[in-house]
């Protein structure tokens, strides 16, 4: 949430989004060393390792580290399906804001009804980075998000939709979803 991100950096990116709206407005980038700081403030093993390169080619996870860090796309998509196998784990207007119901601006986080498995906002409300390079020989550096967002159409809110950009993107529907290894 803005709320939570604001805790930890001491502001969150400027918008007239409510608290405990999805943060957005947030860059790949930005976001690997959010989880960083929230681990080392919670007192756990940050995850992520970085240099200097502005698109990120040097950036490096340790799966084993107990830090906070981006799902995979493979962690996301099967904890969005929670063991459904349609487009959706529910009726749309129930699970998620988007083009047709949102009012055009995002929502509180945990306002639609949850996958199976108790998860929010795993449809709708903001895409979330998630830790993948889409495809490096045509893409370059271009990472991975999922989800769909509050302005999206039914097409762009599946459990298999995927769209990547550049990890220095910043766009008002694009946010992140945080995990752990156990």
């Amino acid at each position: 949430t803005r709320e939570l991100y604001a805790a930890i950096h001491g502001e969150a990116p400027a918008s007239s989004a409510g608290p405990r709206t999805p943060v957005t407005e947030v860059s790949w980038n930005e976001v690997i060393r959010f989880c960083n700081a929230l681990s080392l403030r919670a007192g756990l093993r940050p995850c992520y390792a970085f240099g200097e390169d502005p698109e990120a080619r040097d950036v490096t996870c340790d799966w084993d580290a107990d830090g906070y860090r981006l799902p995979s796309e493979a962690e996301w998509e099967y904890a969005c399906r929670a063991g459904t196998t349609g487009e959706r784990y529910g009726e749309l207007d129930a699970i998620a804001w988007h083009h047709g119901n949102s009012g055009g601006a995002p929502h509180d986080v945990a306002t639609r009804e949850p996958n199976a498995w108790g998860f929010y906002d795993m449809i709708g409300n903001a895409w979330e980075w998630c830790w993948d390079v889409y495809d490096p020989k045509v893409y370059g550096p271009y990472r991975v998000f999922r989800g769909g967002g509050w302005n999206d159409r039914p097409r762009g809110l599946r459990a298999s939709c995927r769209r990547r950009s550049h990890p220095t993107f910043r766009v008002d529907d694009l946010g992140f979803r945080l995990a752990r290894s156990r």
